[in-house]
Order: C-alpha cells, then sequence, then structure tokens
C-alpha cells in the first residue's frame, strides 16, 4: 500500500480515537488489528466509566477534553454511544480517605475540575440506602459519567473512516520492521506496510510488539475481573468508588448503565500480572459481599455475566505517550492503566498533534508528563 502516512497497531480505546484525529488533520492512516472489528480487545472488557476526576493536572487536561467529546457525541455526531451524565462518588467511612481526597480538591478545582467534598446527607440523597454507619461524607464530581464502550469504539471508528482511515481487522501482526535504526513499518501475517509512523496503541500486548524491533518499554499487563447485573429499575446514576481495601482487593466500584443495569469491578491486590482473561471463582463472592455491605438492597440483584480483562500497567500508573527514545519514528500510545477508554478521545487528539508536529501550548506539560523518556518512579495513583 501507497501513501501511508501513519500505521497504528491496535484499534481498541486509544487506537480508534488516534485514526480518527490524525484523519481530521489530514494525515492517511492505516489501522490493523488482529481482530475482527474495532473494539474486541480490552474495550470491550472496560465497564464504561468516565471521568476526568484525576490527581495529575496532565490527566486532568486530558480527561476533560474526552469528557467533552463523549459527552456531545450523540447531539454532534447522532450517534447513541448511551452517555449517561451520573458523576463520580467516593464515599468516604476513614479519616485516611477523607483527608487524601480533601488534600486533593485544591488541585482538582485550580485545573477546572467540578468537585466538591459533601456531607453524609448530601451522599445519601445521590445514593439511597448507603450504608450510614460511620459514613463521612465524600467526593462528588457531578459532571463524569458512563457510555458504553463497544458503541462508542465504533462510533469513533465510523468517523475515522469518514476522516480518511482505513482498517484491516483479522490481521495478526508479527514484527515491527526497522531499517537504519528507524521503525518503517509493520509485517503481518498477510502482508507489508510502510511508513514513516508507526503508532504502538497495542495496550497490554505493546511490550512484545515493541520487542519485535528491539525496544523494551515498560507496560506490564495485570488482569481485572468485573460482572454485570440484571437490569432494574433506578437507584443510582453515579459511579460508586469505595477506596477501602478488603481481603484480596485494594478498591472496588460500580454503578448503573442507562439500561439499569449494575456494572461492577474490583482491584486485585496483590495485583494479578499476566494477561490471562480466564474467570475466576474468587471474584464474585468478594466483590459481592463488599457491594452489599455498603448498599444492602443491592442482595436482591442477580448477575447476567462476568468476564476479565487486563489493564497495561506503567510502573507509575501514568500512561506512555510519545515518541520512542530508542527508535525513531516509533511513537506509543499506551500504558492507560485501565483508563484507556475513558482517556482515549483526548489522548487520541494529544497524540495526532504531537504526530503532526502541531502540539498546542497547553500539552508541552503533558509532553513532558507522559513522555517515554521520563524516569519512572515506580509510585502508582492511588484513585484508580
Amino acid at each position: 500500500m501507497d501513501n501511508i502516512d501513519v500505521i497504528i497497531v491496535g484499534a481498541g480505546s486509544v487506537g480508534v480515537p488516534t485514526a480518527m484525529a490524525l484523519g481530521a488533520l489530514g494525515m492517511k492512516t492505516l489501522v490493523v488489528d488482529g481482530n475482527p472489528s474495532p473494539g474486541q480487545g480490552d474495550n470491550k472488557r472496560a465497564i464504561g466509566g468516565i471521568r476526568a476526576t484525576h490527581s495529575d493536572p496532565a490527566k486532568i487536561q486530558v480527561g476533560l477534553r474526552s469528557l467533552e467529546i463523549f459527552s456531545t457525541w450523540s447531539t454532534i455526531h447522532g450517534d447513541n454511544i448511551e452517555w449517561l451524565k451520573g458523576g463520580y462518588l467516593f464515599p468516604v467511612y476513614r479519616e485516611q480517605e477523607e483527608q487524601a481526597l480533601k488534600k486533593l480538591l485544591p488541585l482538582q478545582q485550580q485545573f477546572g475540575l467540578n468537585i466538591d467534598f459533601i456531607d453524609p446527607e448530601q451522599l445519601r440523597r445521590i445514593i439511597p440506602g448507603i450504608d450510614p454507619d460511620g459514613l463521612r461524607g465524600g467526593t462528588f464530581s457531578p459532571d463524569d459519567g458512563s457510555a458504553s464502550p463497544l458503541l462508542a469504539v465504533n462510533a469513533f471508528a465510523r468517523k475515522a473512516l469518514e476522516n480518511g482511515a482505513r482498517f484491516h481487522f483479522n490481521e495478526r501482526i508479527n514484527t515491527l520492521m526497522v531499517e537504519k535504526g528507524r521503525v518503517v513499518g509493520i509485517q503481518t501475517d498477510k502482508g507489508r506496510y510502510r511508513a514513516p509512523v508507526v503508532v504502538d496503541a497495542a495496550g497490554a500486548y505493546s511490550r512484545p510488539l515493541c520487542a519485535t524491533a528491539g525496544v523494551d518499554l515498560p507496560v506490564f499487563p495485570d488482569s481485572h475481573e468485573g460482572a454485570i447485573t440484571e437490569p432494574v429499575a433506578r437507584m443510582f446514576s453515579c459511579m460508586v468508588v469505595d477506596l477501602r481495601p478488603g481481603p484480596g482487593s485494594k478498591n472496588y466500584y460500580f454503578y448503573q448503565n442507562s439500561h439499569g443495569q449494575v456494572v461492577f469491578c474490583i482491584t486485585p491486590d496483590p495485583p494479578i500480572v499476566g494477561t490471562d482473561t480466564r474467570e475466576t471463582s474468587v471474584f464474585l463472592p468478594q466483590v459481592a459481599a463488599r457491594m452489599v455491605s455498603l448498599i444492602p438492597r443491592l442482595k436482591a440483584l442477580r448477575v447476567r455475566r462476568v468476564w476479565r480483562g487486563c489493564y497495561p500497567m506503567s510502573p507509575d500508573g501514568s500512561p506512555i505517550v510519545g515518541w520512542s527514545p530508542q527508535l525513531k519514528g516509533l511513537f506509543h500510545i499506551t500504558g492507560m492503566c485501565g483508563q484507556g477508554f475513558m482517556l482515549g478521545p483526548g489522548m487520541g487528539e494529544l497524540a495526532a498533534r504531537m504526530i503532526a508536529g502541531r502540539p498546542s501550548e497547553l500539552d508541552k506539560a503533558a509532553i513532558a508528563v507522559f513522555s517515554p523518556a521520563r524516569q519512572f518512579s515506580g509510585v502508582r495513583e492511588e484513585l484508580k
């Protein structure tokens, strides 16, 4: 194929929005993925939460842009992506979580987040029936929300096609092609494609992909399980994030989607490292007991399905976005640490501007924070 400006490896939560953004800038883009359609990797295993409520200014900036894209998509483009403005709520029962969340508020508000610490009475109005014993209040960001990962990624793919991007599915990537210290394309099980820029949007599989070109990228996948219940009458709409640790888990979170189904997930502790996506017998009783303890009326819900996906983790819990310091022409947009869906649209636009050589003044701080050449501290953000 001739006249390709950029090849993107991976048609998922970040690869597809990046193709959409590159096409909008007039760059001829090819997206290659081994799956049969967009979002068939870990994108479809995301539970759908979308927030700009982060603790780092660069992620807040990207998150706010992503939130704007998700929340206005149906109005602007006409696709129903099941956007639901329910907000994110972090209920607090211990002093240590209260202090940590309140400490973040000045920075979060400084960078434009609509967020505050609310008292127990306000919190109980948002989530009727929440356990009142020891409730100290919590932070609430009403502009955050949720959407369908599959409906959203397919809407983004349609827009990418309108913008001139091409997609090759059912095509396994074997190796990155390198000549004279520069990536020049990819070789798949069906052919070779050349371009001056290759974008690594392979998520949990970024490290083995980059290793084919001799690049050691610090992305280490760990697996998380999620589940969804039958639809029931509306009880609440916000994403509830309980930061208290429990046996075998760091925290857990859940919300009720636009269909009335409760979708939930847990953060294992210690992490379950690897790309194993088989469900376990441990997850459901573990998380269900904690959810029912927090909101007792959830006990009557029937679970429809359980699944398991991978978080591509970086050593410091921050995305890896930027030009490879080891190989010219290789651009990384990976290591999203489980936040690829919520950050994808904003991160895709940032990556597109960088690849096109058109970063804005506002981009400069984010570029430094996400740089693959940064020194990784090994400290992960706690509010995942």
